[in-house]
């Protein structure tokens, strides 16, 4: 039976998302395109009906993830979403967290288009957890930026250290709770960095 163009961008889609997942939990080397298509419901040979290639594949997979972050972060604010983000949820939950943590390592050392697409998908989260405010200065709004980006950062940072230690190693707490609650204590010293006004005598 012939497959209509909509199936045919639903599997295409179905593959994109599960090769996300697969890639996320075990590396882009960590998984081939038989398993992948296995895991996605087709053969081997269905593969190159949608895709040149497996880095082509990666590139549309990280664009993928990467906005699927960015969409859910729009709605959280900063405290909430480092509450979310720097916890052993997120650390044991890789393939379905956030693809800057759970491949920037492996995306450093792949073809230009995979690159490409990570600081697209970095800048693309920058922006959803910068508040747009057309009331900020220039400098003030670099300062927003520089925040954001710190706290993204240290955020990805302490997730991939994390996740660098052996499955229950009180390490692996101890450097997300660490982490978590500076990154909590900077975040609130930053929003309440405020001049108050001078008391009064009665």
């Amino acid at each position: 039976m012939r497959v209509t163009r909509a199936q045919a961008e639903q599997n295409r889609a179905h593959i994109v998302t599960t090769a996300a997942r697969l890639f996320r939990e075990r590396g882009y080397d960590g998984v081939g395109v038989a398993e992948l298509m296995a895991a996605a419901g087709f053969t081997h040979g269905g593969f190159y009906k949608h895709f040149s290639s497996k880095a082509g594949l990666m590139a549309e997979a990280s664009a993928s993830g990467l906005s699927q972050t960015a969409a859910r972060a729009e709605s959280l604010g900063l405290a909430e979403f480092v509450e979310g983000y720097v916890s052993r949820e997120h650390r044991d939950g890789r393939g379905d967290g956030c693809t800057i943590a759970a491949l920037s390592g492996d995306a450093a050392r792949q073809p230009a288009d995979v690159k490409r697409e990570f600081a697209a998908g970095i800048e693309g989260l920058l922006t959803a957890l910068q508040a747009p405010s057309d009331t900020l200065e220039d400098a003030d709004q670099r300062a927003a930026r520089t925040t954001v980006i710190g706290m993204l950062a240290h955020s990805v940072g302490a997730l991939m250290l994390s996740r660098a230690c052996p499955d229950g190693s009180p390490l692996a707490d101890e450097i997300l709770d660490t982490c978590r609650k500076d990154l909590l204590t900077s975040l609130a010293h930053h929003n309440n960095d405020q001049p108050t006004a001078p008391r009064t005598e009665a």
